[in-house]
């Protein structure tokens, strides 16, 4: 069913880490921040849902773009590029406050981190999937989809059993973007030392 053969590229290996880490990390953004916007800016279950526009649109816009550029770039280079503008996002995500209020605290967050997303998930697919032989290609496959569900469910239940242990909300949430943000850091690294070595490699 899922031959170990598929581990032993390191740009598949790469494609799998990298993607385990990415989705805990963002799947824990989407089901905090709109928790943060109802508590602390005061907004409805709706208002919350669409204030995940910025990121939303922003996403499908630079996600139809992704096969040009992938022809352009490379889609290692693509992933770089687009786990490092999440980061960032989500990094501003964890200076969010009241003070600070939605279209800076959360909204601008959102478009880079928008931008990453669009760049990053297709590019991760490719990479789960790379130098497969075609009797494993399905197998392949249903690996991507095991490490996305996987991941989320993983990552999203450490970072919210650790930032709950804080009785403020808003000190809460901040530590929950850290240590989502320590989760992407960790899936560039992966990208960078796992990832990126067969590209240069390739080159040779």
């Amino acid at each position: 069913m899922m031959p170990l053969r598929l581990f032993a590229d390191r740009e598949r290996l790469g494609g799998y880490i990298a993607r385990f880490f990415y989705l805990g990390a963002m799947l824990s953004m989407w089901f905090l921040t709109p928790q943060i916007m109802q508590t602390h800016l005061g907004f409805t279950p709706l208002q919350a849902g669409i204030g995940f526009f910025p990121l939303t649109v922003v996403n499908f816009i630079v996600a139809l773009q992704v096969s040009k550029l992938t022809t352009r770039f490379g889609n290692t280079k693509l992933l770089t590029v687009g786990i490092a503008k999440t980061a960032i996002g989500m990094c501003a995500l964890g200076f969010f406050s009241e003070q600070v209020g939605y279209a800076l605290g959360i909204a601008v967050p959102m478009i880079l981190m928008g931008i990453g997303q669009g760049l990053t998930l297709s590019p991760l697919t490719v990479a789960g999937v790379a130098n497969t032989l075609p009797a494993d290609a399905g197998a392949a496959s249903g690996v991507v989809n095991m490490v996305h569900q996987i991941g989320g469910s993983i990552g999203m239940s450490f970072i919210v059993a650790v930032s709950a242990t804080f009785k403020n909300g808003l000190t809460s949430y901040h530590v929950a973007m850290g240590l989502a943000n320590v989760l992407l850091i960790g899936a560039l690294l992966v990208v960078i030392g796992l990832i990126l070595p067969t590209l240069k490699k390739e080159s040779e």
